[in-house]
């Protein structure tokens, strides 16, 4: 994700600093030379990370802007731990909050997610000697908690703020190297953003799930079938270029990089397998499944930012054997052999997915609801059209009868089952003398039914029961 640095630059950032007792530097000072060292190491290793620079005071500006907009963002504030003083401070903003509960001007936490890191141009002793640690602590809480704060070991000098900010590209800016396989075939790869950790709040005692250094794809599968699933993160996928160090990655990026450069780009000249395969997913209009750790699954495809340039991308499903239900458990795919693909002689081109449920899902179900009351009164007149047409219409007329009365218990509507065995008993004596004699009988029986199940009892209000049409025999 991008990253906003904001340096500290009130006056308590110009205290002196004596380093070995000859020349004095301000802290301000030791502030810039960690940055410098950050943004080097940005430079060489986390070239496709953008930076804003923002400093602050009473008053704040934007000193380097974003390029582009995000919806994501990880702070790293450099300061010297004081609080400062009266209305606008930290100290007071933090106390403002705690005794109303809500500041509708504190700007944390964000809306959107956000990771803090903050840079104590002091060390951890200096902090606890008053209540900037304590403050500090409660800022970071403020913000999500997803952060850590840095302190100064031992002397402020020089070699202390590298050590400081040495742990800060370490835990958070350190690139993702892995080697992506396929069978016989390998190449080192670098995954950008570096992919972060994913808790599974479901499991009974989650822990922390992190992607392997070692991807296996494990099949390639249509585009179409793969359709658009849901992810939890996506990552650019670059290829290390043979005989560089471990820090470099490939070659043919210029010194300022704009836009991400491409796999072959990033791969150079020499032959490399991550080349290979990003072309082959494009022309095939293919993607293909990898493995990422135990249980846990992503895909590699291609993706076009404009008509001349594309990259390869690998999005992260959440971790479980069966991320996406339309294509079964990842373990239990395979190739499909020319019997199996066509047992009968049909269309081959025809795709196995997606695949059925084993269990009929609650919503496939034909169930009444009634959420509005014209919704009920439709029910209530489909039987009584029904019911007009007696004999005829016996089964529909049971059929819709019964799926009523099992909603109505379902629900509790006591009432409406008393209501509808009125309306078929005024229906019964407004049948005219032409009508035939086993409707009066159906009707009678089907009134007599309902309000047995509207009392409650449970001989003939169980939810399983329907009512059955009455036998007659009129043919004598």
């Amino acid at each position: 994700m991008p990253t906003v640095i904001l340096m500290d630059v009130s006056l308590s950032m110009t205290r002196p600093v004596s380093l070995d007792g000859i020349e004095e530097f301000q802290r301000k000072n030791l502030a810039v030379h960690g940055l410098n060292m950050l943004f080097e190491h940005m430079a060489s290793n986390y070239r496709l990370e953008f930076t804003a620079l923002m400093a602050f005071s009473s008053l704040w500006e934007l000193l380097v802007p974003f390029t582009r907009d995000y919806n994501a963002l990880q702070l790293v504030l450099v300061t010297d731990g004081s609080l400062g003083i009266g209305k606008g401070s930290l100290r007071h903003s933090l106390q403002t909050l705690k005794h109303r509960g809500d500041d509708k001007k504190f700007p944390l936490p964000f809306p959107f997610p956000t990771k803090l890191f903050i840079m104590c141009v002091a060390n951890a002793e200096e902090l606890q000697m008053t209540d900037a640690m304590d403050n500090l602590e409660e800022l970071l809480r403020l913000s999500g908690g997803d952060g850590q704060i840095f302190t100064m070991d031992g002397p402020l000098c020089m070699k202390s703020v590298q050590g400081m900010f040495g742990r800060l590209i370490d835990y958070a800016y350190s690139p993702f190297h892995a080697v992506l396989h396929c069978g016989n075939l390998s190449s080192d790869v670098q995954v950008f953003p570096r992919p972060e950790p994913v808790v599974m709040d479901e499991e009974v005692e989650p822990m922390p799930r992190t992607v392997s250094a070692d991807l296996e794809i494990v099949g390639f599968i249509e585009i179409a079938d793969i359709s658009s699933p849901p992810v939890i993160s996506r990552h650019l996928v670059l290829p290390i270029a043979p005989n560089k160090d471990v820090d470099e990655v490939g070659t043919g990026a210029t010194d300022e990089l704009e836009e991400e450069p491409s796999a072959s780009q990033m791969a150079g000249k020499s032959p490399n397998f991550c080349v290979l395969l990003h072309g082959s997913l494009k022309v095939e209009g293919m993607v293909a499944l990898v493995q990422l750790g135990p249980e846990w699954y992503g895909m590699l495809y291609s993706q076009a930012d404009s008509k001349k340039k594309s990259n390869l991308m690998m999005s992260l499903f959440e971790p479980g054997p069966e991320p996406l239900p339309w294509l079964g458990k990842i373990s239990y795919l395979g190739p499909i052999s020319e019997a199996a693909e066509n047992p009968y002689g049909e269309d081959d081109s025809k795709s196995p997915f997606p695949l059925q449920p084993q269990v009929k899902r609650s919503y496939a179900q034909n169930v009444t609801v009634w959420i509005k009351a014209s919704g009920l009164q439709t029910d209530v007149q489909k039987i009584l059209r029904n019911a007009r047409k007696l004999p005829d219409k016996t089964q529909t007329f049971y059929k819709e009868l019964n799926r009523l009365r099992k909603a109505a218990l379902a629900f509790g509507f006591w009432e409406l089952l008393k209501g509808v065995a009125d309306l078929l008993e005024r229906e019964c004596t407004m049948l005219p003398d032409s009508a035939h004699p086993d409707a009066a009988f159906q009707l009678s029986h089907a009134a007599q039914q309902l309000k047995l199940a509207s009392t409650g009892d449970s001989q003939y209000a169980a939810f399983d029961h329907n009512i059955v049409p009455m036998h007659t025999d009129f043919s004598s």
